[in-house]
């Protein structure tokens, strides 16, 4: 993996300039140039760091037949963070079309963490307010994908999924993951993401996007930066990251390992990336 990485970083160079058919400023190029060797450099010092995992809990979970491979404290709840936007993701899916269009009030746009192309007034499709959600974890489009099945009703859902999928220690109270209470442990987050991979792939798909654009008020294109920063290896699949002072890191995913969708997940972590590196390691090595 490691040659991998250094070509990855050889080959985003060279191309840099062609990756997008918009009309880019120079300091607009600069700048995403700036945060993908950002991104890429953080990839290689943690892949180099070898040390063991400091999540207080994680689960490797092999989904074709379900073998717990790795665990630790996997029955133990802690915070999510923005990893609840995984459920805000299928709920939105099964529950509205995704090209409805949807106008943006006061209200939708509250959660901290705005998003500068989102404003009120502004009238958007479901689909894009769900990539803005998963690729750049944006709040507010969270929060307006649930005020069109009105918040509490939506949030019901969640609940009610959690249930379906046997996530007995799993709940929700807002539908983007600023709220302490959404709680859940290492073992539901991998029902969850086992569930993702065989019914919606498509949000899997969308957490590896790094071209995912919209316009401002005055028109200028603005990049959604992609906060799942495994997205240039090709053993990703898909998954979620999420943060908060006091839930740590955390990050729910599917990664390709010895040809099988193994799922991992990590909660209250100190350093989710190398933390999946070290458990990519061990289960290269099982």
């Amino acid at each position: 993996m490691k040659q991998k990485l250094f070509l990855f970083i050889f080959i985003f160079l060279f191309f840099a300039k062609n990756t997008t058919a918009l009309t880019l400023s120079n300091a607009q190029q600069i700048e995403i140039l700036q945060q993908e060797i950002l991104v890429l450099k953080s990839l290689v010092e943690n892949f180099n760091l070898y040390q063991e995992p400091s999540a207080g809990s994680y689960i490797a979970v092999d989904i074709s037949n379900n073998a717990v491979l790795l665990q630790k404290n996997i029955s133990t709840q802690f915070s999510m963070a923005s990893v609840t936007k995984l459920m805000t993701s299928v709920i939105s899916l099964e529950n509205i079309n995704m090209n409805q269009e949807i106008i943006l009030t006061k209200e939708m746009l509250l959660p901290l963490g705005q998003t500068p192309v989102l404003y009120s007034g502004l009238k958007i499709s479901a689909l894009n307010l769900l990539k803005a959600t998963m690729i750049q974890s944006s709040n507010d489009s969270a929060e307006a994908l649930a005020y069109f099945l009105g918040k509490e009703n939506f949030i019901n859902l969640m609940n009610q999924k959690a249930k379906e999928l046997g996530m007995s220690d799993t709940i929700y109270y807002d539908t983007h993951g600023l709220s302490l209470n959404n709680k859940s442990t290492a073992s539901d987050l991998a029902k969850l993401m086992s569930y993702v991979y065989k019914n919606h792939p498509q949000i899997l798909e969308i957490t590896k996007i790094n071209d995912f654009w919209l316009p401002d008020q005055n028109g200028k294109m603005l990049k959604f930066k992609n906060v799942n920063n495994f997205y240039y290896i090709g053993e990703f699949i898909g998954g979620k990251t999420g943060y908060l002072t006091e839930a740590k890191q955390t990050f729910n995913s599917i990664f390709n390992v010895n040809g099988k969708p193994i799922a991992i997940a990590v909660l209250y972590s100190n350093n989710r990336m190398a933390d999946i590196f070290s458990i990519l390691r061990q289960l290269k090595s099982l």
